[in-house]
């Protein structure tokens, strides 16, 4: 089952949180599996299924990054081996991935703080243009919905490419 379905929420990137937390809450005290103990198996299996289904549906929707994978594939969207990066995108994480192998050998914590300034500056210039695309989503329909899901797949594939490279960048920190 759709998790934004099992929850009654319309699917949004940008979803109430307060709507998802009260949903896990009740649904929470609904499907505790102590109130079933003394039910026959298959109600006992069931209610378990369901109270798993409802951990999982807030582990994923209430936190951002796990909430867009999962729309994503729900859509179809993120295919091993399919997720293609814009060229202009990855020229500049080539150059940047290249000053991070100078560092490894000639390291300088200027270059370092340089780098770090660069891709910061990268993920917020991302995080401001898709912004208006997840705001207006839930209201989308038929192609532009579908050019939206797009939009957020490449910034989806952009973010977590530039995460790696700040996952990089904060080892070299600890060296210095």
């Amino acid at each position: 089952m759709n998790y934004f379905e099992f929850y009654h929420i319309p699917e949004s990137f940008l979803p109430d949180e307060k709507a998802i937390k009260s949903r896990y809450y009740e649904l929470s005290r609904e499907y505790h599996p102590d109130f079933y103990a003394n039910e026959d198996l298959g109600t006992q299996q069931k209610i378990l299924e369901l109270s798993t289904l409802n951990t999982n549906a807030y582990r994923t929707l209430s936190d951002a990054d796990l909430r867009m994978q999962y729309i994503l594939k729900e859509h179809g969207l993120l295919e091993e081996g399919k997720n293609e990066l814009p060229g202009d995108f990855l020229m500049e994480m080539m150059e940047i991935n290249e000053e991070l192998m100078e560092l490894e050998f000639d390291f300088d914590a200027a270059k370092l703080h340089e780098i770090g300034e660069k891709s910061s500056g990268t993920m917020a210039a991302l995080e401001n243009d898709i912004l208006p695309v997840l705001q207006r989503y839930p209201e989308l329909h038929g192609v532009t919905k579908e050019e939206a899901l797009q939009e957020v797949k490449t910034y989806y594939l952009k973010k977590k490419y530039l995460l790696r490279i700040q996952e990089t960048l904060s080892k070299f920190a600890t060296r210095s």
